[in-house]
């Protein structure tokens, strides 16, 4: 950071003093960090918003006397500002956290495990990663969620299997650019395969948030499970890498707990670099937004191999790592604003069914 480079003021807000406690000396050990305060409640935050002005908002998910998402609502209406959500591992915090990025917060981290001190120092970097980015990135309007489109029917009772392949990687930012993307593809979309970096539980009620809102048919993917038209399949956090691989003429979904790749697992570039060994010209992909470069030699992979490839580009990125590395490596065919990539996806396909191709 350069000398001259001031600190990013932070405001820790949670009803835990335990957890005040632990987030101040973390946050407050770090370079180009200063905690300003800490608050008990949202109340106490709003005072202290502003008397002390500062950059950035770590915010519990559950709180008492105003929840967090009541008070997120409010603060994104009266005073935007970078949030990142601070949440505990359960399917009730990982549901509430979803709902506090479609808000606007911008990103999220766990709760702490404060008795697993060996833990901590990973922990310390990631949310001193977080809190930097944060203050970096611009605040966007977030799009209403729109009612899920009708979806088409198994004809026959049965599924349809996909000749061709849609693949997706994110990051910080991504739950929501992959729900913009994922409501405007149509029922009959090629099977689709993701990869968002997203801890373990919260990938599963990431997946069915998106099967409720949109026409298609989207789970947590599951080793074996056959890539069927209209289904997508999202990698389950933290665990384990999605590949995509072939079981005769059909593609299926390949799960594995081999090493983390550029420090994640799920790593998008393992599944980008399996498309385009399993599937080539088949393929259409896309690196939405998010902090690193993890997906941009994958999506390279999948551009030598004959697929066409898509980078969201830097305006409508919340951090212009990911697609941003993968334009420097000229790995893009196209690079594209979040509103138009549903469309590119899907190109070809419409194309063929439009000729019977």
């Amino acid at each position: 950071m350069p000398a001259t480079a001031k600190p990013v003021r932070v405001l820790v807000v949670d009803d835990s003093a335990l957890i005040r406690k632990l987030l101040t000396e973390i946050l407050g050990a770090q370079d180009g960090i200063e905690v300003v305060g800490a608050a008990t409640d949202p109340y106490d935050a709003r005072e202290k918003i502003k008397q002390l002005e500062p950059g950035v908002l770590t915010l519990d998910v559950e709180m008492p006397k105003m929840d967090g998402i009541t008070f997120l609502r409010n603060l994104m209406r009266l005073r935007p500002m970078p949030v990142v959500m601070v949440s505990s591992l359960t399917e009730a915090g990982a549901e509430v956290t979803l709902e506090a990025l479609e808000i606007g917060a911008v990103d999220f981290v766990t709760k702490p495990k404060v008795d697993v001190s060996h833990e901590l120092q990973a922990y310390s970097d990631v949310l001193a990663e977080k809190v930097r980015a944060a203050a970096r990135m611009r605040l966007q309007a977030r799009s209403a969620a729109t009612p899920a489109p009708q979806r088409l029917a198994a004809v026959g009772g049965r599924l349809k299997t996909t000749d061709r392949v849609i693949v997706l990687g994110a990051s910080t930012g991504g739950t929501e650019a992959l729900r913009e993307v994922l409501t405007a593809l149509p029922p009959d979309a090629p099977g689709i395969l993701i990869t968002q970096h997203i801890p373990a539980g919260f990938s599963k009620a990431f997946a069915e948030r998106m099967d409720r809102n949109t026409a298609l048919s989207v789970k947590e993917a599951a080793d074996g499970d056959v890539v069927m038209s209209g289904h997508a399949y999202v990698a389950p956090g933290t665990d384990y890498h999605l590949r995509l691989a072939r079981d005769g003429a059909r593609y299926v979904c390949r799960l594995d707990t081999s090493a983390p790749v550029n420090r994640h697992r799920p790593s998008v570039d393992v599944l980008f670099r399996s498309a385009a060994e399993q599937a080539g010209a088949n393929v259409v992909a896309a690196l939405l937004t998010g902090m690193g470069d993890d997906g941009a030699e994958g999506l390279l992979a999948l551009r030598e191999a004959g697929a066409h490839t898509v980078a969201q580009d830097e305006a409508t990125s919340l951090v212009w790592g990911m697609p941003g590395e993968a334009v420097k490596r000229d790995a893009a065919v196209q690079v594209l604003p979040l509103n138009r990539i549903a469309a590119a996806l899907i190109r070809d396909h419409r194309e063929s069914a439009r000729t019977g191709i």
